[in-house]
């Protein structure tokens, strides 16, 4: 069914069809929590939040067709007031750990090395870079569903990937190949 369908039945108090807008990207909510969450309890918690918020404010959506990106920026909303009020009970230097164990948690969107070391080399970012470059090339979202999400200009959003990635490229040191490819051209 069209998601703008679906959007106007859930209107109404049709739960079924509100269930139905969840299930159909319930892997990317669940990806975009844990990104935030570290932990599937957590990412769980948050999603759980999402839902209820959602179902209480769909008629404050204005186009059927923004559903996605609505119901994401409340969810990463759910995720950073969860990590606010977690962040209140945690004794300094705990925070440092839970981030470490999440790399090592079984759970089946962390379990290859690569990713692993991916989310060592994006924990050297500053916490705003790290945050726009996991939602544009972890979960795929357009610069401008990131800009509305977060509630940061679209400009913003695409100078902190640009100097993210910048920091990446030096850390990893992407500098070295461009001689490569200069010796391939005959230059």
């Amino acid at each position: 069914m069209k998601v703008s369908h679906l959007v106007k039945q859930a209107k109404k108090g049709d739960k079924e069809a509100l269930l139905q807008l969840i299930l159909a990207d319930q892997d990317a909510y669940y990806r975009l929590a844990y990104t935030y969450m570290e932990n599937e309890h957590d990412a769980m918690d948050a999603m759980e939040d999402m839902i209820v918020t959602v179902y209480e404010k769909i008629d404050q959506l204005q186009k059927g067709e923004a559903f996605y990106s609505w119901s994401k920026s409340i969810l990463v909303n759910r995720c950073k007031t969860l990590l606010r009020k977690k962040n209140r009970y945690l004794a300094f230097g705990e925070g440092e750990e839970a981030s470490h164990s999440a790399l090592t948690d079984e759970n089946p969107y962390r379990d290859t090395e690569s990713e692993m070391d991916m989310q060592v080399l994006l924990s050297h970012l500053n916490k705003r870079q790290r945050e726009a470059i996991e939602l544009r090339y972890v979960h795929d979202l357009p610069y401008q569903t990131i800009a509305d999400m977060t509630g940061v200009p679209l400009g913003t959003i695409k100078s902190r990937i640009s100097q993210g990635m910048q920091k990446l490229k030096a850390m990893i040191g992407g500098d070295r190949y461009e001689n490569d490819r200069e010796d391939l051209r005959g230059v």
